[in-house]
């Protein structure tokens, strides 16, 4: 028996920069009927593709924040299917764009490009579909290039990836050749005709294909016998099984995140993408067949599983902001009950009240005004003043979801105002932007002043410039990019402190007695204090005290990371010893322990890919050897040469224009943030001299 949700997918398009992502979109808008005509991400008619809303990303060519959308698609079988999609961006400086839509997503599809395969993005955007347990389908897409195969990209799904991918298409025609599919469930060809490839054609498989076919037809039915014994019963004994067994045991593999269906084709040739639509129908999940779950706040924060159930009471959380001129417009993913205009929800982070004033449906840059909404829907609501990753519920229960993870920023600018008149600009737009992206943090230098943004890249903060620029008219320089570094220690340091202060009357005491230590991960304080030598009302002093020294390290002035402190033993006065003293005697013991522990200067290294012609492979090998690079591994097929590096970020910058000389502008590359790590004796001794001649 059908239930209400289950013909509603919510999906997110995701991949490495420029695989065609957007470009696919724009296909399926247009074949779901949700527009009327195709524009191209770079297109010549100066519309620019649908999803891509903003004006910077129509002059960059770029995906910079992710896009909602809404489509109806009918199925093979005459069934409507509701789909909500997310665009999202492929550039690793909008990574958080990726991480919140696949935060609310139930399935997705993982675009790879026909020649370059498996990047360093679709490994980052593979990693947060893993964290988020979202099952995926691929689609190889600009199977009409030069040097396309989708034989190898599987391969290096299988092996780059550790996906047990598996084709349920091959391509009829290559290269410029491409103009269809053949189905291996349905054993049929498929051609697409048309000024758009409107009309797909079905046939019988093409004669030179047929035995090609059919033994990838049979490798597909020993992978998916795995999830279904009637079916493995059927290939063991030679017999053709029927279509709708072999999509049950494809669904029951995708949803288990055990399989990863293949498909083919090109968007921008208007090729295979109907083919996709049917099987994002067929094999991704229903809100029905995903787990969502919460945490209970009235019991002890207890895990509960939230049901896909417009009936019971309401759960819905906020993934992502859009400060427009009238207002905040919250993007809201309701996993549990309704909500209908004029209803009141409750905010589970500060316990506020809202009364719904409106709801729309998205469609990029364009709302559509509904009454109600109800679970598995993916809605906007208007004016309600909220932070991304807010749950909110109908205050029947008490209910919070886990936030998204939100990476550290590796990379700071100082901004510097031209014109006083726009400060009050400048706040607006840095508060605007720092709550609608995590990953944009502001902060004052206390010393000089300066206003500093930090983010996830260059290109990250030079977008977010600009804004500030156009959108809110504010008249800045910006200073040069700054590593964000971090501080740490090498060895563990003991420590025995008592801070003391008479000075008439009441005074100030407390003794502290441990160990500073080297750990990874975030920073605890073990209480090891036995006997009560500091009572326990002193502890949560210590802590305070302890971690107040983390923000600023006394090498640089930049945050320490990977300490922990074990506190031993310690003592206190009956009259002297209270809140303070304690602060106070911690972060003296941790400014004593810190100066003996060994204490060093890490910098973010990132994880950087080139593609270049193999003529220049050489070159630009040498210069990443000059930047401190460490180059992980080279793979070359004819023309082309993929290079990995590891390279410290502060090497990085101004390489753009660097590697385009180098390489008469045939090369690209894609940088990432992958670890830190200590800086070199002579850079530490630098950084060290600078910080202290900046603080005379």
């Amino acid at each position: 028996m059908s239930r209400p949700l289950d013909n509603v997918r919510n999906i997110g398009i995701s991949a490495h920069i420029d695989s065609g992502k957007t470009t696919l979109t724009e296909r399926i808008l247009f074949y779901t009927g949700r527009i009327h005509a195709i524009h191209e991400v770079r297109g010549k008619d100066g519309v620019g593709a649908t999803m891509d809303h903003m004006e910077l990303e129509k002059e960059k060519g770029i995906t910079i924040t992710s896009a909602c959308t809404f489509a109806q698609w009918e199925d093979d079988r005459g069934n409507e299917i509701n789909i909500n999609i997310i665009d999202t961006p492929g550039h690793v400086d909008f990574t958080i764009e990726v991480e919140r839509s696949l935060r609310v997503l139930d399935g997705a599809i993982l675009v790879l490009c026909g020649t370059s395969g498996v990047q360093s993005q679709s490994i980052t955007v593979d990693r947060q579909m893993k964290r988020y347990n979202v099952p995926r389908i691929a689609f190889v897409n600009k199977l009409d290039n030069p040097g396309s195969s989708p034989y190898i990209v599987t391969e290096q799904l299988r092996t780059k990836l550790g996906h047990n991918a598996i084709m349920f298409q091959v391509p009829i025609g290559a290269e410029s050749e491409l103009k269809g599919v053949v189905d291996l469930v349905k054993m049929r060809s498929f051609i697409f005709e048309g000024e758009n490839g409107e009309n797909v054609t079905e046939g019988e498989v093409p004669a030179d294909l047929l035995d090609h076919a059919t033994e990838k037809r049979e490798e597909l039915l020993e992978a998916l016998a795995e999830y279904d014994d009637d079916l493995m019963e059927l290939v063991m004994e030679g017999n053709d099984a029927p279509e709708d067994m072999v999509n049950a045991a494809a669904r029951k593999g995708v949803l288990s995140l055990e399989l990863t269906p293949v498909f083919c084709g090109s968007a921008y040739k208007n090729v295979g993408v109907q083919k996709l639509l049917h099987a994002v129908s067929l094999y991704l999940p229903s809100p029905y067949d995903v787990e969502n779950v919460a945490f209970d706040l009235d019991n002890d924060e207890e895990p509960v599983t939230l049901e896909s159930d417009a009936s019971k009471d309401f759960v819905g959380y906020i993934f992502k902001l859009e400060d427009g001129a009238y207002g905040q417009l919250s993007y809201m993913r309701i996993y549990q009950g309704k909500i209908a205009k004029g209803d009141t929800m409750i905010n589970m982070t500060n316990g506020k009240k809202h009364t719904v004033g409106r709801l729309m449906r998205v469609h990029s840059a364009d709302t559509e005004d509904i009454s109600v909404a109800e679970a598995g829907d993916i809605i906007a609501v208007f004016g309600i003043d909220c932070a991304t990753g807010t749950t909110f519920t109908n205050g029947e229960l008490s209910y919070n979801m886990t936030s998204m993870f939100v990476p550290a920023p590796v990379i700071d600018m100082t901004l510097i105002l031209q014109d006083r008149k726009t400060a009050g600009n400048l706040s607006k737009a840095l508060n605007r932007f720092g709550k609608e992206d995590p990953t944009f943090r502001v902060r004052v230098d206390e010393e000089s002043g300066e206003t500093i943004i930090s983010g996830m890249g260059e290109l990250h903060l030079e977008i977010y410039v600009e804004r500030m620029k156009r959108e809110y008219k504010v008249d800045l320089e910006v200073g040069q990019p700054q590593v964000a570094y971090r501080e740490s220690i090498e060895q563990d340091s003991p420590f025995d402190y008592s801070h003391k202060k008479q000075s008439g009357g009441r005074g100030q005491y407390g003794k502290v007695v441990g160990a500073l230590k080297s750990t990874e991960g975030e920073f605890v304080m073990e209480n090891n204090v036995t006997g009560g030598n500091i009572p326990k009302e002193y502890i949560s002093s210590c802590e305070k005290g302890f971690a107040g020294c983390l923000k600023e390290g006394a090498l640089i002035g930049f945050p320490v990371v990977n300490v922990m402190v074990d506190l031993q033993d310690g003592a206190y006065h009956n009259v002297d010893s209270d809140d303070i003293s304690f602060q106070l005697a911690a972060r003296g013991a941790f400014r004593e322990a810190y100066a003996r522990a060994n204490p060093v200067i890490l910098e973010p290294i990132m994880l950087v890919d080139i593609e270049t012609p193999t003529e220049f492979q050489g070159t630009v090998m040498g210069n990443l050897n000059s930047r401190r690079g460490i180059i992980t591994g080279t793979t070359e097929d004819e023309a082309f040469c993929k290079i990995a590096a590891e390279v410290p970020l502060s090497e990085m910058f101004g390489y753009v224009g660097q590697l385009r000389s180098m390489t008469q502008g045939k090369a690209e590359y894609t940088m990432e943030f992958a670890k830190y790590s200590k800086v070199p004796k002579t850079l530490h001794d630098q950084l060290v001299k600078e910080f202290a001649e900046k603080k005379k």
